[in-house]
């Protein structure tokens, strides 16, 4: 009877063995037809070709703004999609890290294209966009959508509290250079009234916000790096849903999901560069201001492939993978990518600090301030969406008349 017991696993476990297998087959045709087919979004890459052709033959800047725009949003989501698949085929951890890297590719390139051509204004604006976008609408919209389905949904308080306070940390290290700024511009100001009647022109606090800026960046990524251990590895638990999950299978292999994750990295840049040039010229003959298309306008294309995702996933109510889409996605950006490029900077002698504009400052703090109490008793209903948006409708109004 002990043999017969045991026979029926043999069969079983080949048979997972031989999908495993099969699934690790360079596969590049089947693949790319699902990366491709995978989504009605996807429709949208024809205009890829077309941002790119007027570019080369100098459209005027509202087309080449308004193809390249449209061009990214399919981008990002393919960007999303691929890093995803690799994700499964690698393990939880390094995937955990994949996600972490490339979950906000399209701000990271967007950002890093703006400051070689030295817009370091968008540079900051665009990033901040970001992390209220997926704050405020992305987490608003999830919790919005999850009151259709459910009276109340519920998610792990702890995990929770501990993003959003790495979250507070970040937006404390933005509060500091705004604060040592106006201090040391009070101090000139008065100096320089004394002296010649005439206050100094130049920002003479400049320098000590480099150094403050870079040494706070050097600390708060070091942070994060230690946030993304806590998260992956020693208190991993905290952060998975309550009910089991699926093993799921990943529908592209190691080495078609990598080509396919350089080559879209690659053609996004492209069509970033594109919008990224095209700003400053739209702006004018649209009459918007230029803070609104970076803190409202591009963080939309960047976060629309994470806000399906995040509203599905809170309509199925799976709040831990909401909050770890909209939640995270900020968390990447505020503690991981804002410091990784003020670093970046650095070499480059480009004078990007963390000093953020007043009003700036302040939008961030009252975000981050009404996210924080409403995470605090690890349930979530419709209401609560309606703060988060309602929030993010004021900030975009203020920005329209700005």
């Amino acid at each position: 009877m002990p043999p017969a017991e045991t026979t029926p696993l043999l069969p079983a476990a080949s048979v997972h063995s031989s999908h495993h297998e099969h699934s690790n087959k360079f596969d590049i045709l089947g693949s790319s037809r699902h990366l491709i087919l995978g989504s009605y979004i996807n429709v949208l890459l024809v205009f890829v070709p077309l941002s790119i052709i007027a570019d080369k033959l100098e459209w005027p800047a509202t087309w080449r703004f308004a193809l390249s725009f449209l061009a990214i949003v399919p981008l990002a989501k393919l960007l999303g999609d691929s890093t995803e698949q690799l994700s499964i085929k690698v393990g939880q951890t390094l995937g955990g890290l994949l996600n972490a890297t490339f979950g906000n590719a399209v701000e990271l390139i967007v950002a890093i294209v703006a400051l070689v051509q030295n817009q370091l204004r968008l540079v900051q604006t665009s990033l901040l966009g970001s992390v209220i976008s997926n704050l405020l609408l992305v987490l608003g919209m999830s919790f919005f959508a999850s009151g259709f389905f459910f009276f109340e949904s519920t998610f792990q308080a702890t995990a929770a509290q501990s993003s959003s306070s790495l979250l507070t940390l970040a937006c404390i290290t933005l509060i500091l250079p705004a604060a040592y700024h106006a201090s040391e511009m009070d101090i000139d100001a008065a100096k320089s009234l004394l002296e010649d009647g005439a206050p100094d022109p130049a920002d003479s606090s400049l320098h000590g916000l480099l150094i403050l800026s870079r040494g706070t960046s050097i600390i708060l990524f070091l942070t994060y790096l230690g946030y993304l251990y806590f998260q992956l590895r020693s208190h991993s638990t905290l952060f998975e849903a309550e009910a089991a999950e699926e093993e799921e299978v990943a529908s592209m292999d190691v080495w078609s999901a990598s080509i396919w994750l350089v080559a879209i990295t690659v053609i996004t840049a492209f069509c970033a560069d594109i919008l990224v040039g095209s700003i400053d010229e739209t702006a004018q003959k649209w009459h918007l201001p230029k803070r609104f298309i970076g803190l409202i306008l591009l963080p939309l294309v960047g976060n629309a492939a994470e806000h399906v995702t995040s509203v599905w996933m809170a309509c199925k109510g799976k709040m831990e993978l909401t909050l770890g889409v909209a939640l995270g996605s900020s968390l990447q950006i505020a503690a991981g990518m804002i410091p990784l490029l003020v670093l970046i900077a650095w070499p480059l002698h480009k004078d990007l600090t963390l000093f953020f504009a007043n009003f700036e400052t302040i939008v961030l703090f009252v975000s981050v301030i009404l996210v924080n109490y409403l995470l605090q008793d690890g349930r979530t209903n419709y209401m609560e969406g309606i703060y988060l948006m309602a929030l993010y409708l004021v900030i975009a109004l203020s920005y329209i008349v700005s």
